[in-house]
């Protein structure tokens, strides 16, 4: 009680009473939003937009650094990539007229699509996606060429590092609009134009580069990232929280290596009359002195192995043996669950360690990492990537004259994913699709096929297997397969 409630409850008792219970009301009902417990979150309320301008940069650089020198770090990224885009997420045309016409050309379009002539447009997915978890963000610029580039298309695509854009463009636009982090937005906060440079900042040639930053269309750019907060406009790496422990977990494990370094010399603490020992003296006959004026003593020479090395007597010595972690392994290993939980990685797939891996935690672990990845293809990579390249190489075609409209109608199929118990899945599956629970469509493009292209090629192995007669001959091994089958669960249930 302070000293306002005091003084009115001596003078106004009843006012005092109700100062008493309103003050009783305001205690927080949630103890985690106690404020006496010294916890005060840096920048709190801050925007999202606010928290990017600050922390974003230094997170990108120590991102990188972790991903260039720390292997669990690099192999954690790498499994992301490989299962979330493996080969690449294809499309397949639902275009009214001249969805065949596409697909033709989508596949002709596809090793010419790199502006840069580094990747094929699959290798571009995979690039970008591995650029979106380490930095956060990545740049798409579409480059439409000329018909005389001989392209299967005019178009090509560039893939840029998020440095090419000019965090530091702030203000109002020219017509009532912001400039965000780089970005400009229209009156209704949509993005209408990216501030990059004409090269990339960290270039150098000798000397710094002279840049200036230029507006670039909206429609000509994908920033591909994955927000986490409403109002978000910029992204952070996926390693953000785990920065800090990765690093703790380097030096302590340098801190261990430099141990060891240490147990490997034989190190010796000489106590008595040194002076007896031999040492090898300098060009005036003189025992050699050190930096400090005192003189040192060399050491005892190869001991021989098993044997007995006499010393002066007066000498004492003692071998200096460094203290041994005993709880190192555990700790480290501690420390690498949490940061693959951080990363979203199994721990397996991250460290490759499976000594304690068996076929149910295996089963669960894969389906929750499974879950993960399906979503960022779904809700990220898909409509943000997927969708903003099919949209510029329909236009692209339409103005190439290779199609007479412009029809984004699209399906997309993500890569395959192996099964965990290969019998068993596929039999459960076969169960739903007889059940009509499941199409084989949608089980195809679940398995990373076209199923159009699936059933052509079953429809062309069934006419040339009914031509030279190796369907009856089929059929003689699928039915003697069945009877064996049949008798052995006739057998197991006996047993």
């Amino acid at each position: 009680m302070n000293f306002v409630d005091r003084m009115v409850g001596v003078f106004f008792p009843e006012a005092g009473l109700r100062r008493r219970r309103a003050r009783a009301l305001l205690e927080r009902a949630y103890e985690g939003a106690a404020r006496t417990d010294g916890w005060r979150p840096r920048r709190a309320g801050a925007s999202a937009n606010t928290d990017h301008r600050a922390d974003a940069r230094e997170l990108r650089i120590r991102a990188r650094s972790l991903v260039k020198n720390v292997p669990y770090i690099t192999h954690g990224l790498r499994s992301l990539v490989s299962c979330t885009v493996g080969t690449g997420i294809e499309p397949r045309s639902l275009a009214t007229r001249g969805a065949e016409v596409l697909d033709t050309l989508w596949s002709q379009w596809v090793p010419q699509a790199d502006a840069d002539g580094i990747f094929d447009l699959y290798g571009l997915q995979a690039a970008a996606y591995h650029a979106m978890e380490q930095d956060g963000e990545v740049l798409v610029r579409r480059r439409v060429r000329r018909p005389g580039d001989a392209l299967t298309v005019p178009l090509q695509v560039q893939l840029l590092e998020i440095d090419w854009l000019d965090s530091a463009k702030q203000g109002s636009a020219s017509d009532g609009g912001q400039i965000i982090n780089g970005i400009e937005y229209d009156l209704l906060g949509k993005p209408r134009a990216y501030w990059l440079f004409s090269a990339h900042p960290g270039e150098y040639q000798g000397r710094p580069l002279r840049i200036d930053s230029k507006p670039v269309p909206a429609a000509d750019i994908i920033h591909l990232f994955r927000p986490n907060r409403p109002g978000q406009g910029r992204g952070i790496t996926r390693l953000a929280p785990v920065i800090a422990r990765a690093r703790d977990l380097m030096l302590y494990e340098d801190a261990e290596l430099q141990r060891k370094n240490l147990e490997t010399r034989l190190g010796l603490v000489v106590s008595g009359d040194a002076t007896q020992m031999s040492n090898p003296p300098d060009s005036f006959g003189q025992p050699a002195e050190g930096g400090d004026g005192k003189r040192t003593y060399g050491d005892l020479g190869v001991l021989p192995s098993g044997g007995i090395t006499e010393v002066a007597p007066g000498l004492n010595m003692q071998q200096i043996e460094p203290k041994t972690s005993s709880d190192y392994a555990a700790y480290v290993k501690l420390q690498l669950h949490l940061i693959a939980a951080g990363m979203g990685v199994p721990y397996e797939s991250m460290t490759g360690d499976m000594k304690e891996v068996n076929f149910s935690s295996a089963r669960i672990r894969h389906i929750d990492f499974r879950r993960d990845c399906e979503q960022v293809q779904w809700l990220v990579l898909v409509p943000k990537l997927c969708m903003g390249l099919w949209r510029w190489f329909v236009d692209a075609a339409v103005l190439g004259g290779k199609v007479s409209q412009a029809d984004y109608g699209v399906d997309w199929s993500t890569p395959r994913w192996d099964y965990v118990n290969p019998h068993q899945d596929v039999r459960a599956e076969a169960d739903q699709i007889k059940s009509g629970l499941l199409s084989p469509s949608e089980s195809l493009r679940r398995r990373g096929y076209k199923p159009d292209q699936v059933f052509a090629e079953m429809g062309r192995d069934l006419e040339k297997m009914r031509s030279s007669g190796a369907l009856e001959l089929m059929r003689l091994f699928m039915s003697s397969g069945q009877v064996s089958a049949a008798e052995q669960a006739d057998t197991t249930e006996e047993t």
